[in-house]
């Protein structure tokens, strides 16, 4: 085993500096600095000017002077508190002092699984980096137990959460992997290139302020490297069908024979349908195509401000029912299975409510990924979601007649902060590297907008009031909408480490339909739980027969059978018991919808500039 390096050794590996060269490497980083400062300044005098610039859009300091009045009532957990940081604090200090001697022990404070701030091995090698990382992890610690330990009463149960949320977002931002004094590997890449990372960082920071038009719209990947309908959503078909909302996309069969019933998925609007085609080997639709379904997708618009007063009932009119009407055209099918993805979930489950009323049987089947109906457990996006937010954002909206896509990624990107944010910090600023090409971040910065009229009802409704899961709690075109009244055959799946509708939130929907439920729960989050091949091995799901009589999740998951790989196979089967005898294979365009132009159409092809 190589001995450990000390500090000396690591810079000493350092070759020796043109001064020359540092010089002028400083005297550029000087003028960069300059023109970064001058978008910085331009932005905060334009704020100044305005007089409706709010100084807590997030509703914050509420919830902080809160947090202030508990913990000072009660001093003696304080001292005790106190107390404690410095019995662990003495600790640490003899845990790092024997490392650095050499005693083969492990540091006293470890990062937790998945956390890949401290990979690089001078974090562990190095005793002045061994100890700036253990005393960050034991503060990060500290403070976190303070936050929780903190009893809120019931009426402030929501500034709890606001509390925590944003304690971690502070804890993130002053991780010392986001310095360059106190990150080993950028201090380390700085001095052996005169300050040219710093250089590079410093021009990828002023291109992201210039693409963001003075905001900072963070590179996380090559934003060149991809093109729907040439290296991403490349499965074959066509567009055969379009409204002020939506292109119908129908595609092309890779079988002889296909069941009788078409498969129409409504993905959510929030993103871009094509995280379901992103490549051929990891296409939902292409492996779908394969298994024998007549495949439909509807592409959202990305709405601009004449849709402001496009509404929730008209995603469904002008969505998921306008395609059945078009699917009967095209394939001569009144019938089809449904697949809802997250918020396109949520409104596949009040159509088939709407057409319960109306007594409408055209949905066979009906299959949720990642699916919220009832919103009482709702994730971390819940803290978003109060009057005073809800106001401020609707008052945005109005003024553009749209919540801007990059709004809502911001949104998305502070859940999973040093996935989405500290690590390009990282390497596109400190490192000064280029973002690398990955389609799944192209995607996430494919950013779409909202309508207002419809944002608003969705948020008010859903997250806020929970009204969808109460019998004719909201009403759609006239229509009381009750999803006690659905029989259709539903199969739920979620993902268990899932942050943006958490398992234990989306289960609770299997409860409310009156038909026969399946529910399965597969491994890892929103979008790698849903996307993953058969062929690739990974991750896990787990089922259970006795979901309609098991109300409890912790109840269900004890008693559930776990198997090994993805839940696509066991869905297929399901999905072929619902598909009807095998017909001749329909190729788009050849019913009564003439082809209106290649997938993937041209609305996914509209993209948003930051307004």
């Amino acid at each position: 085993m190589a001995d450990k390096q000390t500090t000396s050794d690591v810079f000493s590996l350092i070759p020796d500096i043109d001064p020359q060269g540092l010089i002028s490497t400083m005297q550029e980083i000087f003028e960069t600095s300059h023109r970064v400062s001058k978008h910085l300044l331009a932005k905060q005098a334009d704020n100044a000017d305005r007089l409706d610039v709010e100084t807590d859009p997030l509703n914050i300091n509420d919830a902080f002077l809160e947090l202030n009045r508990e913990l000072f009532s009660n001093p003696t957990k304080l001292v005790e508190a106190s107390l404690a940081w410095w019995e662990e604090y003495f600790k640490l200090w003899q845990n790092v002092w024997q490392r650095a001697f050499g005693v083969e022990i492990p540091p006293l404070f470890q990062p937790i699984k998945g956390d890949r701030r401290f990979n690089h091995e001078a974090w562990d090698s190095v005793p002045a980096f061994d100890y700036i990382k253990q005393m960050y992890l034991m503060n990060a610690l500290w403070i976190q137990e303070v936050i929780n330990s903190v009893e809120f009463d019931e009426a402030n149960a929501k500034n709890a959460k606001k509390v925590d949320f944003y304690t971690r977002q502070l804890i993130d931002a002053l991780a010392p992997s986001n310095f360059v004094a106190t990150n080993p590997e950028v201090l380390y890449v700085t001095i052996k290139s005169g300050g040219s990372n710093l250089l590079n960082g410093l021009k990828n920071f002023l291109e992201d302020l210039d693409r963001g038009r003075g905001q900072l719209n963070i590179k996380m990947t090559d934003l060149a490297a991809f093109e729907p309908g040439k290296n991403i959503a490349v499965t074959a078909g066509k567009v055969v069908f379009q409204n002020d909302l939506m292109q119908l996309i129908q595609y092309t069969p890779s079988t002889e024979t296909v069941y009788k019933r078409p498969l129409l998925i409504v993905p959510p609007w929030i993103n871009k349908y094509y995280i379901l085609d992103l490549r051929p080997n990891n296409s939902f639709i292409k492996w779908a195509v394969d298994q024998g379904h007549t495949v439909f997708i509807i592409s959202w618009v990305n709405p601009d401000a004449t849709l402001a007063d496009k509404s929730f009932e008209n995603y469904m009119l002008e969505g998921p029912l306008a395609a059945l009407d078009a699917i009967e055209q095209a394939t001569g099918e009144k019938e089809v299975n449904a697949v809802g993805y997250c918020l396109g979930g949520t409104l596949l489950a009040s159509t088939l409510a709407y057409m319960s009323a109306k007594n409408d049987t055209r949905i066979n089947s009906a299959t949720f990924f990642t699916t919220l109906l009832d919103f009482t457990h709702s994730g971390e996006l819940d803290i978003f979601i109060d009057d005073e937010q809800l106001t401020s954002l609707e008052a945005k909206m109005n003024e553009t007649g749209y919540l801007d896509g990059n709004n809502m990624a911001t949104t998305f990107t502070m859940l999973r902060a040093n996935d989405l944010i500290w690590s390009f910090h990282v390497n596109n600023y400190l490192l000064g590297k280029e973002a690398s090409a990955f389609d799944l971040l192209y995607w996430n910065s494919d950013a779409t907008r909202m309508p207002a009229k419809m944002h608003s009802f969705y948020l008010r409704n859903m997250y806020q009031r929970n009204l969808l899961k109460e019998p004719n709690g909201i009403q759609l075109n006239g229509v009381d909408i009750d999803l006690s009244k659905v029989k259709t055959p539903a199969y739920f799946v979620s993902a268990q480490e899932d942050h943006i509708a958490p398992w234990i939130g989306t289960y609770m929907g299997t409860q409310l339909f009156d038909g026969p439920v399946k529910f399965v729960l597969g491994g890892s989050g929103h979008i790698a739980g849903i996307i993953n091949p058969p062929d690739k091995n990974k991750y896990f799901y787990f089922t259970n027969p006795k979901t309609k009589s098991t109300k409890n999740t912790d109840t269900w998951l004890k008693s559930a059978k776990k198997q090994e790989g993805s839940w696509w196979p066991d869905w297929a089967s399901w999905a072929s018991e619902h598909g009807g005898d095998k017909v001749d294979a329909r190729t788009p365009g050849s019913g009564k919808l003439a082809a209106l132009e290649d997938a993937p159409g041209s609305y996914v092809k509209v993209r948003v500039l930051p307004s």
